[in-house]
Order: structure tokens, then sequence, then C-alpha cells
């Protein structure tokens, strides 16, 4: 699991988190979403070492992650857009990964899961977004990491690997495994979360199951509660 403990982060003076305390657990997948520049990605990255925080502190399976790298290992990444040098080819990607990260990643169960076969060889450049997106799955799953973090993971995929990714989301949460996901599409939240962690500001204003927040708000689907939720803030800030 990630423990996070009072965290605060500053670009200048804007004040992006403010003292964020959070578990993300084991066997769930936990959903973090807010309006723009409520501080996801900046906790995201703050996990992944990517952002040195003020104050504060990160566990990550138990271990404090403050000037280390190795627990990186563990974890896989999904981001929501990846620049990867454009001459490279996905095969070529996937085995300079497989260098840097050594283990022994199972790399073509997902290929063919994805199917990618027909990709592998033509150079990033020349591929779709989609097809792009199928690689950083790729990426992600190949090795077998108990903490996995997907950045808006089905940003354009078609129907059927949309799907498949899905399934294989709720197929990772049943090993165990923590899995960390950020997305705007609120079917994919519904089908999903298991606890939804909402940011606003760079504080959490609520952290529910789907069902209490929507019974909490009164409506029937969560996207109508959540757009409660913004209304109400909203109208707080005006008054």
């Amino acid at each position: 699991m990630v423990e996070i403990r009072n965290l605060f982060k500053k670009f200048g003076s804007v004040e992006v988190l403010k003292g964020l305390n959070l578990d993300l657990r084991a066997g769930q997948v936990n959903v973090i979403m807010g309006p723009n520049a409520s501080g996801k990605t900046t906790l995201i990255k703050s996990i992944l070492g990517l952002v040195i925080p003020d104050k504060g502190e990160i566990k990550v399976l138990g271990e404090k992650i403050e000037k280390k790298w190795m627990y990186r290992s563990r974890i896989g990444y999904m981001p929501q857009i990846a620049h990867y040098p454009e001459n490279l080819t996905p095969l070529e990607l996937i085995r300079m990964i497989s260098d840097i990260r050594k283990g022994d990643p199972d790399t073509q169960a997902i290929i063919e899961w994805l199917g990618l076969e027909a990709f592998l060889d033509k150079k990033l450049r020349y591929l779709s977004g989609g097809t792009r997106q199928k690689v950083n799955a790729t990426l992600a799953l190949m090795y077998d990491c108990p903490i996995l973090i997907f950045d808006e993971p089905t940003v354009g995929l078609d129907p059927v690997a949309r799907l498949k990714l899905k399934d294989r989301i709720r197929e990772e949460r049943d090993k165990g495994k923590t899995i960390i996901l950020t997305t705007h599409v609120m079917s994919e939240i519904e089908e999903l979360a298991d606890q939804i962690i909402f940011l606003m500001d760079g504080i959490i204003y609520l952290e529910e199951t789907p069902e209490k927040i929507k019974e909490s708000q009164g409506e029937a689907s969560l996207e109508r509660a959540i757009a409660r939720i913004l209304e109400s803030q909203k109208t707080s800030i005006d008054a």
C-alpha cells in the first residue's frame, strides 16, 4: 500500500498540496479525481519520486521513499502522455526498458493480448495515439508489480482495448495489488472504483465509495453527484 502523511508542496507562491493524509490500500482500485489544478498530478508524481514534497512523508510498501529510488521497480506506471524517442520501434522500446529494469518481464503475453504484433517494428512516430497507448500499457504491465498507477489509461483506446484494460485492472486488484487510477470518465469510475479520493484546491474534499457519494448527494448517478459537489463548492466560494 501507499501511505501519505502531512504532504505539502508549493511551486513558487502557489501551494498545490496542503497537508494531505491518505492511505491508498491494497486490493482495491483507488480513484483520484478532482477538477483541473486540484493537485492530482503533483500527488502522483510525488509518489513516483518525480516531485519532491516540501514537507511530509510517503511510504511505499512500508518503506519511506525519501532519497531512495529502488522502490520504483515495484511500481508499474502508465502515464496519460508518454514521451519516448520517436525513431524507436515499440520492440526496441520494450527491450530498452527490459534492459534497464532487469527481472523477468511478461512481454509476449501482453503484446498478444493487446494485439500489438503488427506494430512492433514500426517507428513510434508513425503510430496512432491508441496504438501508442497500448505500448504504454505494455510497459506498465509487463512486470508483476504490487503497485500499479494508471493516469487516464483508456484515452485514445478503441472499445475492445478499453474493455480489455478495464478487465485487467480488475484482475490485478483481485490479486491484492494497490491500484491507483486517475480518470475523468465517470462511467469508468463507477465501474472500477472501490474508493474515490476527491481533491479540490490541494486538499482531500472527500474520501468515500461511489455508493456513499451518490447517497450523500441524493443522486442516482455518480456524475450528477460530483456535479452537485462542484456546484455547491462554487456557490460557497462566490458567497
